[in-house]
């Protein structure tokens, strides 16, 4: 290993000779100076390594083996870094799918900020939206002109149910039912905000699944749809 090293020493310092004899004529052993400095520099590193894998005592198939596993580590590392915006809308497609209501939140290049929402395995899209401190799972309903709460889903929030009047009709999937109007202090979804949202409250058993209406959706800058996702921008 000493030898060696001198040898590399050696080698170095004829170069170095080599390139201030020829600085002048701009050529060295028929080569343009800087591709015969680049060629020395990367010979020596190419000395060095060659060296240091042999004085290891590794086999030959033990070495080639450890360079597939470095290979296919960095092709894989770039792999992700090339695709990693189609793998993040994988990932968010899978969480949509498999969390419902899963929702990312983001701001836009103008500061806006949005929540992206993505189509569950029933084909709908769920949100997870903050109700006055407490978290309900609602199904997007741009066709729902208010925000719909289902009875039970009005008791966890704390609503007096035993108070309200169920006298404006609805139309649900079910058929027509009663509901009774009531003011949301306020609603977040993804961290955008909007206070005193009408909504209604509908009669026991007569909405399986609280709706996000239009109260709320309405007053968004916009709602696109774009293939299995929802954006909501503030």
């Amino acid at each position: 290993m000493n030898r060696m090293l001198w040898i590399v020493f050696g080698v170095i310092g004829v170069g170095l000779v080599l390139l201030l004899i020829n600085h002048q004529a701009g050529e060295t052993l028929g080569l343009p100076n800087d591709t015969f400095a680049s060629t020395l520099y990367l010979g020596i590193w190419g000395t060095v390594v060659a060296t240091a894998i042999i004085g290891s005592g590794q086999r030959l198939g033990e070495m080639a083996r450890n360079a597939a596993i470095w290979l296919m580590a960095l092709l894989l590392l770039s792999t992700v870094y090339l695709y990693r915006f189609e793998l993040r809308d994988v990932g968010m497609r899978l969480a949509g799918g498999l969390v419902p209501g899963w929702t990312i939140s983001r701001v836009d290049n103008d500061g806006n900020r949005e929540a992206i929402l993505t189509k569950g395995l029933g084909g709908h899209f769920q949100a997870q939206v903050e109700v006055d401190g407490q978290t309900l799972n609602m199904m997007i309903d741009t066709g729902a002109s208010t925000v719909a709460l289902s009875y039970r889903d009005a008791e966890r929030i704390g609503i007096d149910v035993g108070s309200l009047q169920f006298v404006q009709p609805v139309r649900t999937a079910n058929g027509v039912a009663m509901a009774a109007p009531v003011t949301l202090p306020e609603i977040s979804v993804g961290g955008i905000t909007r206070s005193n949202v009408r909504a209604g409250v509908l009669e026991r058993g007569k909405l399986a699944e609280s709706l996000l209406g239009m109260s709320y959706l309405g007053s968004l800058s916009s709602v696109q749809m774009t293939g299995d996702q929802i954006i909501l921008r503030d």
